[in-house]
């Protein structure tokens, strides 16, 4: 399992520890990730996703999976999001016509 956000693409980044002395060494800073179920309205199921913490929020702010999804553009999500959001968007057309 990558340490990686779902939606966002946040990993993992690397930089110093530096101690009082100035003296520099690596270490790896740790995205914020969290194993959620959210709600698809729309597929009428829950979906699990590791999400960061900024990554729920953003969701959360705009009104769930589906609002999200429906307004991010294919370039920023990841192809198992993609294949999701393709779904999304088959029920919404099917259920609007």
């Amino acid at each position: 399992m990558s340490r990686r956000c779902d939606l966002t693409g946040k990993g993992v980044q690397v930089g110093h520890k530096v101690s009082h002395s100035n003296h520099k060494t690596k270490r790896r800073f740790l995205p914020n990730l969290v194993n959620v179920s959210l709600t698809s309205d729309t597929l009428g199921r829950q979906i699990r996703l590791r999400l960061s913490a900024n990554g729920l929020r953003t969701v959360e702010h705009n009104g769930g999976i589906d609002a999200y999804l429906l307004s991010a553009s294919d370039a920023d999500l990841s192809p198992t999001i993609r294949a999701l959001k393709k779904q999304i968007v088959e029920k919404h057309a099917a259920a609007a016509a």
